[in-house]
């Protein structure tokens, strides 16, 4: 593996900041009482006046959109440190291929938008997820919010199915901290650091880092991944406060296709076999990022706020890659291709929000403008020849590895910028209607280096939304919502011109409640959702796509969170998804032709998510445990074929227990009766094996 200096002084960085607040709390200890400190966890601590984009003052009753927030407590219940783990907690979102390791990719109610990017997600309202920073860790994560169906109208170019909202951990004013050190099987070491404090009395800051060296039980591959998040918030005075906001990460992952099926059949070679080869190492995926909000408040009822985003990604590195020819005589071969891609984001925003009586109604507003460009540099070179593998005793290394040479060279630009307002207009004291539309003046340049080709389109578009909302008690309401969304999509179709972009409407009717006094609360929905212009592989030589493929999806979906007892909590997430493609066209990639009816990939009918957690105390001192499930249907696993991935379910538990008011140990143990199953696949060549029974042991000090 190479050395990378870079990394060396982030992981001497960490070091020396694990040193610092060390000594810090030693201190603290001598010199002061923590008892408040004690008593409430980091977590709870809510900052001063902050606000987040797009949110609006609306309580979960009175919103006529069905939406899933994945708090603190939820995330750490489940042990999840990344963004898959995250979602796996929301059975709406169902893994996609995740490019060998390198980035998040899910579909949303069914849907995932341009399989030449990652997944799109927002960080505290801010589109942030495109790009190539590898996939992303939740060190730094407050909570996590699915918010389901086209967002258009509020947040612009988005993803079909619906919208992923990441909300930062920032500063508070009351000094605490927190040390994690966590290790697990497969040689995994982590360790996080999480600490907050006043400077005076209207600035303060946070300072969130993390560090992971892990082998797998997938032969030959290590991971080293690390990142630093400090934020600071400065009170101006009593109306206004500014946020900033660094993101830091550099990850090295070796390029992983997962396994493949011989014959249609998975599980004839080892869930461990790596089938790439060693001497490639790892891609290196680096992020820097900047957030910036000023936000005003004129009185308790209206509030401006201006942000501003940048995020620099890059991958970079080698990577051998099966080919998808078969197994024949024990042989696979193989592909070589270098990647070295780059992309730029600015994102900047302006959105006042507030309340007003107008004509004898109440009307509530969001409106605003913004503004991005997103930069998309990709160098791409490739050999195809005689690397043969045998997938039942590989030998690494048999072969010179050969030098690739170019397959892709194009800068694209994206240019966007977007009119919003939405009103929601209480007609009753128990009815309201929602009335929203964005207009975006969309550009797209495309200069492919190398065919030596520019090209330019341009497109405008409007996005509606409407709602409505029945508040039948202070503890039920019934809600519709319509709305269409479009997302851009990258690269260039045969003739070097850009695509018309993706399109989808939805439409969703659904019920939410409250029991045990708000503790309790829940949504069931009904939805339908449709979609134009999906990509499709159309020439398998020069490898273009076109924008032709429709499809539609419908399905139910039920969340239950909150406390059924005093002592005992309940996640539970399911999800009835139907998506299928909706017309016939030739996947000119593998020769195939996708049937009208065919399922979508990788989207399971059924998917199930459930966690249980009960409080106790033991010695006088806190206990917690619990376990919990998830169960995966079925799904197709390659179009224009009859190869699925089989159903599964993985089951967890954990118990997490308070030595001191300080110190606390985590046991846990995930897929506990060591299920074979596997996550995602692109093809029969390409499937991603999900992790054997593994446990992870964990210790904290909080001060």
């Amino acid at each position: 593996m190479k050395t990378n200096p870079k990394g060396l002084k982030l992981t001497y960085l960490s070091t020396c900041l694990v040193s610092l607040f060390s000594s810090h709390v030693m201190a603290a200890e001598q010199n002061q009482q923590s008892t408040s400190v004690k008593d409430d966890a980091i977590e709870k601590v809510t900052v001063v006046a902050s606000r987040q984009a797009y949110q609006g003052n609306f309580s979960p009753l009175e919103t006529p959109q069905s939406e899933l927030k994945i708090d603190l407590e939820a995330l750490e219940n489940a042990g999840a440190v990344s963004l898959d783990q995250a979602l796996d907690l929301s059975a709406s979102v169902a893994r996609q291929n995740n490019f060998g390791g390198l980035w998040n990719s899910f579909a949303l109610r069914g849907f995932v938008g341009d399989e030449n990017l990652p997944s799109n997600y927002l960080v505290n309202g801010f589109n942030a997820g495109r790009g190539f920073g590898g996939s992303r860790d939740l060190s730094g994560i407050e909570s996590v919010e699915v918010l389901k169906g086209p967002r258009a109208a509020l947040f612009g170019r988005g993803e079909p199915g619906g919208t992923v909202n990441l909300v930062t951990k920032r500063p508070t004013f009351d000094t605490q901290g927190e040390i994690k050190l966590s290790v697990g099987s497969f040689d995994t070491y982590r360790a996080d650091v999480d600490y907050t404090t006043p400077l005076n009395d209207d600035v303060a800051i946070r300072l969130v880092g993390f560090y992971e060296d892990a082998e797998s039980f997938r032969d030959t591959i290590e991971t080293t991944k690390q990142g630093f998040s400090p934020s600071i918030v400065w009170n101006i005075n009593d109306n206004s406060q500014l946020i900033y906001e660094l993101e830091y990460s550099d990850q090295e992952v070796p390029f992983d296709r997962g396994v493949l099926a011989i014959d249609g059949e998975l599980g004839l070679i080892p869930e461990s076999r790596f089938l790439g080869e060693p001497g490639d190492g790892p891609i290196e995926a680096d992020v820097l990022g900047h957030q910036l909000e000023y936000i005003h408040d004129f009185d308790d009822n209206w509030s401006i706020l201006f942000g501003a985003n940048y995020r620099d990604t890059s991958m970079e590195g080698f990577a051998t890659e099966t080919g998808f020819g078969g197994v024949v005589d024990g042989e696979v071969n193989r592909f070589r291709r270098y990647r070295d891609f780059d992309a730029k984001y600015h994102v900047l925003r302006a959105e006042l929000s507030g309340s007003i009586e107008l004509g004898g109604f109440e009307h509530r507003l969001i409106m605003g403008i913004d503004a991005d460009k997103f930069e998309n540099d990709q160098v791409i070179l490739r050999v195809r020849g005689d690397q043969y593998i045998n997938v039942f005793n590989p030998v690494y290394g048999a072969y010179e590895l050969p030098t690739p040479t170019s397959n892709t060279d194009r800068v694209e630009i994206q240019e966007s910028l977007g009119i919003f307002i939405q009103d929601q207009i209480s007609l009753t004291d128990k009815l309201d209607i929602r009335i929203g539309a964005r207009f975006d003046d969309y550009e797209q340049r495309l200069n492919n280096r190398l065919a030596n080709t520019n090209t330019k389109q341009t497109e405008s578009r409007v996005s509606p939304q409407f709602g409505v909302v029945y508040e039948a008690s202070d503890y039920v309401s019934v809600y519709g919502a319509y709305g269409e969304n479009f997302r851009p999509l990258s690269g260039a179709d045969a003739n070097g011109d850009g695509f018309e972009p993706n399109q989808s409407t939805s439409a969703e009717l659904g019920v939410k409640f409250t029991l045990n006094d708000g503790a309790l609360f829940g949504t069931v929905a009904v939805f339908k959702v449709e979609q134009d212009n999906m990509l499709v592989v159309d020439d398998p030589t020069a490898f273009t796509y076109a924008a032709i493929g429709e499809a539609q999806s419908k399905g139910i979906e039920i969340d239950l969170t909150g406390e059924l007892t005093d002592s005992l909590e309940i996640w539970a997430s399911y999800a009835y998804v139907d998506a299928q493609i909706e017309n016939s066209f030739f996947d000119a990639n593998f020769g195939y032709t996708v049937n009208a009816g065919e399922p979508l990939l990788n989207v399971p009918e059924h998917q199930l998510s459930l966690q249980l957690v009960k409080t106790a105390e033991l010695y006088g001192n806190a206990i917690k445990f619990g376990g919990g499930l998830l169960y995966v249907d079925n799904r197709n696993g390659f179009f224009g074929t009859d190869f699925e991935l089989p159903s599964y379910t993985t089951a967890r538990a954990f118990v997490n227990y308070d030595v001191t008011d300080a110190i606390g140990i985590t046991a846990e143990v995930n897929n506990l009766f060591d299920e074979t199953y596997y996550t995602n696949s692109f093809a029969d060549a390409w499937v991603q094996p999900g992790t054997p029974r593994n446990v992870k042991f964990s210790a904290s000090y909080k001060f």
